[in-house]
């Protein structure tokens, strides 16, 4: 599979999704496209190798694991909630939703690059240290990912707890555990990739480069904090917990001065 085969795929899959939700003004359609997106890509590029050995079906297996993952758990949580707060305001502009739909395309498109360029690839012998620590960085990823996300659901899901934010479990030691899981998530499996790349197609570290990037600085991070910040700047015990709390990486909290 070329790159540019990746990018019909994303591209069709969510000119469809946009359609839907203009025509039906459901925001559910949003979270199933994206997880199939990247399923779409994983296994179209393991059947159109000319040589799917173990390597391959285990770079398409990570990744098909992860976005059903992903897909299940955005899907329940919009069943239950009924809407996706981005789009309040914005589900009768098609302007918007058009841009929408096309920068989630691009962004599935370039995430998903280790694993295009790597089943693009002719077939190598694999040295198995850097297939294997990429699997282990890829599980831990999926295991915080899960985790945080399933103890944030069920945490706003309790009557007791509206009104207020999660400071417990994974998020005790980060603000974002779940983002930092999806890091890990996507460099695991640009190193589980490596020994298939070289070359030019070394270029798939923009994927995991790009994930980091966009959740730091952009889509993720800065969003939720500056709402966090609207809802909660008055609180004490969330000025507290901003302080001493890592943005990412867990850690400790720090103590008090």
């Amino acid at each position: 599979m070329t790159i540019w085969t990746a990018l019909l795929i994303c591209l069709g899959i969510n000119a469809l999704g946009f359609a839907l939700a203009l025509a039906g003004g459901s925001d559910r359609y949003t979270d199933i496209s994206y997880a199939l997106t990247f399923m779409a890509v994983a296994f179209t590029g393991l059947l159109m190798n000319p040589s799917p050995v173990w390597h391959a079906i285990l770079l398409t297996t990570m990744v098909a694991l992860w976005a059903l993952r992903l897909g299940g758990y955005l899907l329940i949580r919009i069943l239950r909630t009924g809407r996706d707060e981005r789009f309040d305001g914005r589900r009768e502009r098609p302007a918007w939703l058009a841009r929408f739909w096309g920068l989630q395309a691009i962004s599935v498109w370039v995430i998903s690059m280790p694993l295009v360029l790597a089943l693009g690839a002719a077939s190598t012998a694999s040295p198995p240290f850097w297939i294997w620590a990429g699997v282990a960085v890829w599980a831990a990823g999926l295991a915080i990912e899960t985790a945080s996300d399933w103890q944030k659901f069920r945490f706003r899901n309790r009557a007791e707890n509206r009104g207020t934010f999660i400071r417990s479990g994974l998020w005790k030691y980060s603000r974002h555990p779940n983002y930092f899981g999806e890091m890990l998530v996507w460099w695991g499996i640009w190193l589980t990739a490596l020994p298939r790349l070289s070359g030019w197609r070394h270029l798939a570290v923009v994927g995991p480069l790009f994930i980091t990037l966009l959740l730091l600085f952009f889509s993720g991070i800065p969003i939720l904090e500056k709402k966090a910040k609207e809802k909660y700047g008055n609180d004490p015990s969330w000025q507290a917990y901003m302080s001493r709390t890592n943005k990412l990486i867990p850690w400790f909290p720090r103590r008090k001065d």
